[in-house]
């Protein structure tokens, strides 16, 4: 049973997920504050941490960022904060997932499930394909990314992201078949700025010139597109 550490101080919220999450099969262990959720962490490990960023002792941020120098314990952000730079900051701290509040329990818990899979593969990623584009070239079966022959680091979900987009290459994706492909919900409520700050992250770490992109493209009005 995987083991999770939900950080959340709004009861409402916390009981509602915590019960959801139980039914789902989860062990769940709850801290209302940032203090209790440190003594939890020295007394146990945990498969993945849900964490809330306005608590009344501090923000979840400084814990993101403590948990992350730790190890690599997959962390997802819950906030009502939708801004762009603040997803920008939670990401660039080490989490793995930002997902903005109100959220629907089945998103929540189909996004938790793609970043555990972070280790596992889907039928594309099992694959032995190797996916080219441009200088980029995406391994599937070691789950690879390279530019020019030099590997490049992406999170789980850049990495899965950018293997949507090439594996249909040349096509134009919209948003919804994107979040279908990567977090297997519709994109009713999933926040614009979500797919948007993963796009600019793929872009800063792979293009040559991110304001200018070549490789993965936006189609105004209609979604992404990898290549030509």
């Amino acid at each position: 049973m995987l083991s999770i550490l939900f950080v959340e101080d709004d009861d409402t919220i916390a009981m509602g997920v915590e019960y959801s999450l139980k039914q789902d099969g989860f062990q769940v262990s709850l801290a209302h504050r940032l203090d209790e959720a440190r003594d939890l962490l020295k007394r146990q490990p945990f498969d993945l941490v849900l964490l809330d960023l306005g608590l009344p002792d501090g923000s979840g941020y400084a814990l993101c960022k403590e948990i992350r120098a730790a190890g690599d314990t997959p962390i997802i952000i819950l906030s009502a904060r939708d801004e762009e730079a603040s997803i920008v900051l939670g990401l660039d701290l080490g989490a793995d997932e930002y997902i903005t509040k109100p959220f629907r329990l089945r998103e929540l818990i189909s996004r938790m499930k793609a970043v555990l899979r972070r280790g596992a593969t889907g039928a594309i990623e099992a694959s032995d394909r190797t996916l080219t584009c441009g200088d980029v070239t995406v391994v599937a079966q070691q789950a690879k990314v390279y530019k020019n022959g030099r590997e490049v680091p992406l999170t789980a979900l850049e990495y899965r992201l950018l293997l949507t987009l090439f594996a249909n290459q040349g096509r134009v994706l919209s948003r919804g078949q994107i979040l279908a492909q990567i977090w297997e919900v519709d994109g009713d409520f999933v926040n614009d700025n979500t797919i948007t700050v993963y796009i600019k992250r793929l872009r800063e770490k792979l293009e040559d010139d991110p304001q200018n992109p070549a490789l993965i493209k936006t189609v105004r009005g209609l979604g992404y597109q990898a290549g030509d």
